[in-house]
């Protein structure tokens, strides 16, 4: 039976946790932050001291009590929290990382709430050190570059599809699609581009290069 002294000392134990963990995300911008992670890891922990005592309050002889049979709810009810800190731009997806971490930290909360303080600890900081170390050296040395989604809108006229592909290739690793709508009558052009950009390649230098090409009436990067 874990006592309320046992059971606030785990509860402040694991807000220190996902408070760690919640910073590195609140400092790179994700919808799941700080608040969002201590509040969670808060509530693994409770669930899992809550499991471990109902398991033993309602146990009965000759009956094997589960102390595991609440906590295991959380494991499968996180899926949902996780899934909306998930978010599609364009053809980038954001967020798989931070509901990774929120599901991982809910069960760092669980193991402190069983009273594993020093597999808790462990956890979270080869947590941080994935996602600082590792964060920084896949930018750097794995993913080089990102797909972006190009729109262009032009009047017609000879040489101006050849132009727009030229600067786009020229500026991009890899051009992956390349598509073209015409009107006739209004002698209008519409390009949809998909391309993968380097990150040591800024926008603003592909978007002058773009609209200095004569005829273009807009532009949109995703």
């Amino acid at each position: 039976m874990i006592s309320e002294i046992q059971i606030i000392l785990r509860i402040l134990v694991a807000a220190v946790l996902g408070a760690l963990v919640g910073f590195e995300r609140e400092r790179q911008d994700q919808p799941a932050g700080l608040r969002t992670h201590m509040i969670l890891v808060i509530g693994a922990t409770l669930a899992m001291v809550l499991s471990v005592n109902l398991g033993y309050l309602y146990a009965r002889p000759g009956t094997p009590a589960d102390p595991a049979r609440l906590a295991a709810q959380v494991i499968s009810g996180i899926g949902f929290l996780g899934a909306g800190a998930i978010l599609r731009y364009g053809f980038n997806v954001k967020g798989l990382t931070t509901a990774t971490s929120l599901w991982t930290m809910a069960i760092v909360g669980m193991a402190v709430g069983a009273g594993y303080y020093l597999v808790g600890v462990i956890t979270t900081a080869l947590m941080l050190l994935v996602l600082t170390v590792l964060n920084i050296l896949e930018k750097r040395f794995v993913r080089t570059s990102i797909t972006r989604y190009i729109s262009i809108e032009a009047n017609y006229h000879k040489g101006v599809v050849k132009s727009i592909r030229h600067i786009v290739q020229e500026l991009s690793d890899n051009l992956v699609s390349f598509t073209i709508q015409k009107h006739v009558k209004d002698k209008r052009l519409r390009i949809q581009m998909v391309a993968r950009i380097s990150r040591d390649q800024t926008l603003e230098e592909l978007i002058d290069h773009l609209s200095d090409i004569e005829g273009v009436r807009n532009l949109k990067v995703e």
